[in-house]
């Protein structure tokens, strides 16, 4: 089944040289995971960036559960209220009915049906913007299902998807390519079920050579979700069992001392470039930049980043480093630590980071001279521009 070069003449051209219609883009959101609710509010601050006069846009959520769903338009009410994220099933139009894509690389029409209704055409769509957070949309797997589709869409492909997914295999790649990496240990899922003292030993002797605390991640997981700080061995049980409940595959970091900077990466007809750094600086209510500093609380970064001039130069070529090992496409955002004695570790990429008001990616943008809304143009352009299949 081919997929190749669906992207390169989306719309049929007028004879005077103009598209018959604007481009389409269906704005993906919500999900699986438990980063869903940060999606929904990705979602409505792209809804209400995207120009109107050159796109249509069609949302589309995915619920809790995996189905999809047509919602309206209405990016006021994707918004975290009284400290609660949005969810796809309050904003769904039915409670039934679902959005369905076709697979099939000859066409994009996106069809909508309900029970005991006659499907209902909703026209093809020429770019899908999805701004899923997590397993089941950031991982690769939506964007597979898009390459079959040979529908173009916003960001990384498979590849890169599932790599900036896995906390893991990213690191593996990256020492690969002899970027700085931090000490870290894994322990699968097999490890602790068949034999949990041996899984604890392990971590144990790493805390030995590295000293505690630690952070115990869930390996295939974003927005700080499931993260625990360990200070001892005695919290170290409970810091496992919450990091299972969002991936059975956890991740054990060693504390990095030093200053976190964040870097944003977007490509352009030219390549990728880097905005200008931000610094994420010690939140005094929070023991580190966790879920609630980032979106519940509103902690801020600084941006730029007070930093030398060397310093924001070599950290702006280590994030391109990054998505370029990665094979990212479209954007990034690259996390790093400056250390005590002035070297700069990445700790991770997020192939798909947070858009809301307050993120640090757009705003990294918006200091380096591109606004919130040339962001997102910039990023549909980007899909245009490419072809699905191998590239």
């Amino acid at each position: 089944m081919s997929t190749e070069n669906h992207s390169q003449s989306p719309h049929p051209p007028h004879p005077g040289g103009q598209s018959l219609r604007k481009p389409r883009v269906a704005v993906v959101f919500g999900g699986r995971s438990s980063e869903h609710g940060i999606s929904v509010v990705t979602a409505g601050a792209v809804l209400r960036a995207i120009d109107r006069a050159k796109y249509d846009v069609l949302p589309i959520g995915i619920t809790a559960d995996g189905r999809w769903a047509l919602t309206g338009d209405d990016p006021d009410r994707m918004t975290i209220a009284d400290r609660t994220v949005p969810d796809v099933a309050r904003l769904a139009e039915s409670g039934e009915g679902g959005v369905v894509l076709s697979v099939d690389p000859g066409s994009r029409e996106v069809v909508y049906t309900e029970p005991g209704a006659v499907p209902k055409a909703l026209g093809e769509v020429d770019v899908v913007f999805p701004v899923l957070h997590g397993p089941y949309g950031e991982d690769g797997t939506l964007q597979g299902m898009l390459e079959l589709a040979g529908v173009p869409y916003v960001g990384s492909g498979v590849l890169a998807s599932a790599v900036g997914q896995d906390k893991e295999y990213m690191k593996r790649i990256f020492i690969s390519f002899g970027l700085p990496v931090g000490p870290y240990t894994v322990i699968r899922p097999r490890e602790w079920e068949q034999d949990a003292s041996a899984a604890r030993k392990k971590i144990i002797d790493f805390a030995g050579d590295h000293g505690w605390p630690l952070f115990v991640k869930p390996a295939r997981a974003g927005s700080s979700i499931g993260i625990t700080k360990v200070d001892d061995l005695s919290g170290l049980d409970a810091a496992v069992e919450e990091a299972q409940r969002h991936d059975p595959k956890i991740i054990v970091e060693a504390l990095v001392r030093g200053r976190e900077i964040e870097c944003g990466v977007l490509e352009f007809e030219d390549g990728p470039r880097a905005s200008v750094p931000a610094e994420i600086p010690p939140v005094s209510s929070h023991d580190f930049y966790d879920f609630e500093a980032k979106y519940i609380d509103s902690a801020s970064g600084v941006v730029p980043a007070p930093l030398t001039d060397e310093q924001t130069a070599e950290v702006r070529r280590l994030a391109i480093e990054a998505f370029d090992a990665a094979s990212c496409e479209g954007l990034v955002r690259a996390d790093f630590f400056l250390t005590e004695d002035g070297r700069f570790v990445i700790n991770e990429i997020n192939t798909m980071p947070g858009f809301t008001p307050i993120s640090m990616y757009p705003r990294m943008w918006e200091e380096s001279g591109v606004s919130y809304p040339e962001l997102v143009d910039q990023l549909i352009q980007a899909a245009l521009r490419r072809s699905t299949g191998l590239r």
